[in-house]
């Protein structure tokens, strides 16, 4: 396996940030069938293009007012049965196959990635922790306030739980209450300054909930969810007397390669394309069927229905840093259920434990050995009582079980912004993506503020037991330059510069966002500009990550927009009899 895969492996591994954990039990979804049984040509009301965070819940409001077809590229999150617990994640990220539901890609910046592939989208690959958007991050929006609440609610009903928190998060949670991250906000999906519990799609049983569960609430007279259907392009006409061109239709490929063409159906003008194809997805789909930069459609011979250099803008990613803690004693699995929301704007949080497959875990066994056979690189001199933390540690792994746990640390915003590019006209091939992490100074300062507050949580007197006593905090730092977290260079000053750290040692919490921006690319209603019948309704339109994970507020907008789409629809229906 070459090193770059490896070392994406690897740092999903020790972070148990990418979980990929699914129902064991599939829904009795009657409307959800893989595209090779699709006709060739369809009409629907709307066509949303995307089965993911957003998606799911947008289709399955849409389909109590209107007919309405689903395209997601991935397969079903139900019924795989290798991944069905919450610590059974590690296969499916070392599967890199075509049909994988994490699709791997490297940032232009040199930091490892993944885009979700799968019904569900990132809902069904990620940590799972639910939290809303802060009051401030949706009244900054323009959101109803009430409708917002309505929503997450209609979204809580199915896919939230509130975690069991064992011994190692309870030690993490009075860490961070004991270095002064306040006050203790106890159990909340709110957004609220201090140390809090959140939610998590995980129930008790260890059963991931995803975005997918959201189409119960979905009619299944009038929906249907097509599996393995990956859109070339969308397709757009001018119509005599209109100076914009409308969308009307979309060419996608079943698992074959076999072409079908899903068309709205003429008998409204309210009928639509929605793109919730993510922050990835959006932005390429739109380029790819001519609304882009015009000069750079034009270099890969795409034809230019609209000229939208804002298209592809305005990407961010809140970069993560993190330190890697060996512990004395077995640490429980868990996942991110615990975060200090600091007001210096940084988020930290937590994880522990891991299981891994066998050939991953003699993989990291040797790295360590690695580690410790070169001394020179070792900022301390390494005592017993070290050596026997480092003897553990790789017993630990090539037992298949890390005795580790980590604290992470994730700025808001950011502030640093970059771009999308397509790398060809190949709808399934990843483009140019550039994050440009730590461009501007502010995040760098809230880097650095972060990573202190975890270097006095790993002092602190509460998480003592899980850390060895003589091993200095120095030492985590090393570690973690030693790790192949990412394609960056490592520099000798990241030792004890922690702002060299930040930089050397970035990762991503998969919180991408932007590309198809409010005000840029997209109207307030989240129509695209100068363009009829075509909307776009996830991550992509956000300016900044809203809370510590965004994935609560991409639900909660699918159902949002959908109720907002489907009154605008009845009120001009209304208008029209009068």
């Amino acid at each position: 396996m070459c090193t770059t895969f490896f070392g994406a492996y690897l740092l999903a591994g020790i972070l148990l940030l990418l979980p990929i954990c699914y129902s064991d039990k599939a829904p009795d979804y009657t409307f959800v069938r893989e595209a090779i049984s699709a006709p060739a040509v369809v009409h629907y009301d709307y066509i949303v293009i995307g089965g993911g965070t957003a998606g799911c819940p947008l289709a399955a409001t849409l389909s109590h007012g209107a007919t309405v077809l689903v395209l997601e590229r991935g397969g079903s999150p139900y019924g795989n049965p290798n991944i069905i617990n919450i610590d059974k994640f590690a296969p499916t990220l070392l599967d890199t196959s075509p049909t994988s539901p994490a699709q791997q890609f490297t940032s232009e910046d040199g930091v490892y990635n993944i885009r979700a592939r799968v019904l569900g989208g990132g809902s069904a690959v990620n940590a799972g922790f639910y939290t809303r958007a802060s009051t401030h991050y949706i009244k900054e929006v323009g959101w109803n306030q009430r409708m917002v609440n309505q929503s997450y609610e209609w979204v809580e009903k199915v896919v939230a739980f509130e975690p069991e928190i064992l011994q190692w998060e309870t030690a993490f949670r009075d860490g961070l209450l004991e270095v002064g991250v306040l006050p203790h906000n106890r159990f909340t999906y709110e957004h609220l300054y201090g140390t809090k519990v959140g939610g998590s799609i995980f129930d008790a049983d260890g059963h991931r909930h995803t975005a997918a569960d959201l189409l119960q609430y979905a009619d299944p007279r009038k929906i249907n969810v097509y599996l393995n259907a990956r859109v070339q392009k969308i397709l757009f006409r001018h119509i005599p007397g209109r100076l914009r061109p409308q969308a009307y239709g979309v060419i996608y490929r079943d698992a074959h390669g076999i072409r079908h063409y899903a068309y709205l159906k003429m008998n409204s003008k309210k009928n639509e394309i929605i793109l919730s194809a993510g922050a990835i997805g959006s932005p390429q789909l739109l380029m790819l069927s001519g609304v882009g930069p015009a000069f750079h459609l034009r270099a890969h011979g795409i034809k230019v229905v609209a000229d939208q250099p804002m298209v592809g803008q305005g990407m961010a990613d809140n970069p993560m840093n993190l330190l890697l803690i060996p512990s004395p004693q077995p640490v429980e699995v868990s996942l991110v259920q615990v975060v200090g929301i600091t007001k210096f704007e940084s988020y930290i949080e937590g994880a522990s434990g891991l299981t891994l497959p066998i050939p991953l875990a003699h993989r990291l066994s040797n790295h360590f050995k690695h580690f410790l056979s070169q001394p020179e690189h070792h900022p301390f001199r390494a005592s017993p009582k070290i050596m026997a933390w480092a003897a553990d540690t790789v017993n630990g792994i090539v037992n298949k079980t890390l005795r580790a746990g980590v604290i992470l640390e994730k700025i808001m915003g950011p502030l640093s912004t970059g771009h999308l590019a397509l790398r060809n006209t190949n709808p399934d091939a990843n483009p140019f993506v550039t994050f440009n992490y730590f461009k501007e100074p502010e995040d760098l300062r809230k880097c650095i503020e972060g990573m202190r507050t975890i270097i006095d949580v790993v002092n602190s007197e509460a998480y003592s037991k899980f850390r060895y006593k003589n091993m200095p905090v120095e030492a985590l730092i090393n570690l973690m330059l030693t790790l192949p977290v990412n394609g960056r260079r490592k520099h000798a000053n990241a030792t004890f510069s922690l702002e060299q750290f930040c930089i050397d040692t970035v990762m991503t919490i998969w919180h991408y966002h932007g590309g198809c921006q409010v005000g840029r690319v997209v109207d307030k209603g989240y129509r695209v500009l100068g363009i009829d019948s075509l909307r776009v309704v996830d991550g992509s339109t956000f300016y900044r990550s809203p809370g510590t994970n965004p994935q609560a507020t991409v639900m909660m907008l699918g159902r949002y927009m959908g109720q907002r789409i489907l009154h605008d629809r009845l009120l001009r229906g209304s208008k029209k009899k009068n």
